[in-house]
């Protein structure tokens, strides 16, 4: 761990056996160790190894009271994660709002609210501050790790963030985390931290092959993943608000840029201009069609297997998803039909992205991430 206390994000399915086993313990548990062995491939062996350290440190227990009275032969006791003695803390910073959570080893939130997320970058130790003393709610559990996922640009080796939304320039987000918490923080570009969720979070997606996630609320985002791994560039996340579209409704003129034209602010602008309420069909159908054909250009470039969706703006049309596919069916070049998928977290979507950046070492890595703690 860097001085600071930083820890760069791990957006991706553990490959290292102890990674599968705990991966395995929570996706199925309580589960056998015979379980184990067919859901991972890993020899009986080993399965044994990593079970005993993971349980050294206490990251998965022992279930006797779950044994079925009735079985046959002697019994073997279940596995399940520790959900009652540990947690993490997680930071979802956006552009009109800030959330903080707390969640047990499996990711289930187990309080979080929102803040109003500062203009000010001089305020943003009270939001540490704020998130410290939510995690002293629960100090009868070990705090682990903490995550932040934010808008912007972000330095996930230093934890450094700029976010223009914000006016934020060269803010040390992940050091002054560390030093109001005192455990491991990790810090990640939140589009990235949203499409980490979908794999590491649920019962997963298919892990082989190629993923394209979007995010479109008062910002837009795009991320993707390959063969269970969320490509995080070296330079950072790359932007997809630049992209111009054509709007005649959302925009004076009728063409702009892709970040112009979803936001809350520009529908209201929009309503104002041509004399109708925000969730008018004449902005909710053409806010449709822009997104889904921004969704269809970028498909076509890389054809991936999977493309899932989230954020206010896909899921505020009356209709739902239906006009995006409708509108990405009708510009695609890939004949291959590609069903758009709506995140499996729904309204909870920030949520997810701060819990799973603070829990996205440990699940690669769960002795090393650990063991010094």
């Amino acid at each position: 761990m860097s001085p600071t206390g930083v820890v760069p994000a791990a957006l991706q399915v553990g490959s290292l056996p102890a990674a599968s086993v705990l991966q395995a313990i929570r996706v199925n548990g309580p589960v056998t160790r015979d379980h184990l062995s067919t859901a991972t491939t890993l020899s009986p062996a080993t399965i044994n190894r990593q079970v005993t350290a993971l349980s050294r440190l206490g990251l998965v227990v022992e279930r006797p009271d779950l044994v079925d009275p009735g079985g046959i032969g002697r019994p073997k006791n279940p596995l399940t994660l520790d959900r009652d003695k540990l947690c993490v803390a997680g930071m979802h910073i956006g552009a009109r709002r800030t959330l903080l959570a707390i969640a047990d080893l499996g990711g289930r939130t187990l309080y979080s609210h929102a803040v109003r997320t500062p203009r000010d970058s001089a305020e943003v130790g009270d939001l540490c501050i704020q998130l410290r003393e939510l995690a002293a709610r629960f100090s009868g559990r070990r705090l682990l790790w903490a995550g932040v996922a934010s808008g912007g640009i972000v330095d996930a080796a230093t934890g450094i963030i700029d976010h223009p939304v914000l006016g934020w320039q060269r803010v040390p987000v992940g050091k002054m985390v560390a030093a109001e918490l005192g455990v491991p923080v990790s810090v990640c570009e939140h589009v990235q931290a949203m499409a980490a969720a979908e794999l590491l979070l649920t019962y997963p997606r298919e892990f082989d092959g190629t993923g394209l996630f979007f995010y479109a609320r008062e910002t837009v985002g795009m991320a993707m993943s390959i063969d269970g791994k969320v490509h995080m560039p070296l330079r950072g996340a790359g932007s997809i608000a630049h992209l111009p579209v054509v709007a005649p409704e959302l925009a004076p003129g009728g063409r702009a840029r892709l970040q112009e034209v979803i936001g809350s602010s520009a529908a209201r602008r929009a309503a104002q201009r041509l004399g109708v309420a925000e969730n008018a069909s004449v902005i909710a159908d053409e806010r449709a069609e822009v997104l889904g054909a921004t969704v269809a250009l970028l498909r076509d470039v890389i054809n991936p297997d999977a493309v899932v969706v989230a954020g206010d703006a896909f899921a505020a049309h009356p209709d739902g998803l239906a006009p995006v596919q409708a509108a990405f069916d009708a510009a695609t070049n890939n004949r291959r039909p590609l069903e758009i998928a709506p995140s499996r977290f729904g309204i909870r979507v920030q949520e997810s992205a701060a819990v799973v950046v603070a829990l996205s070492v440990i699940y690669t890595d769960p002795v090393g991430a650990t063991a010094a703690d």
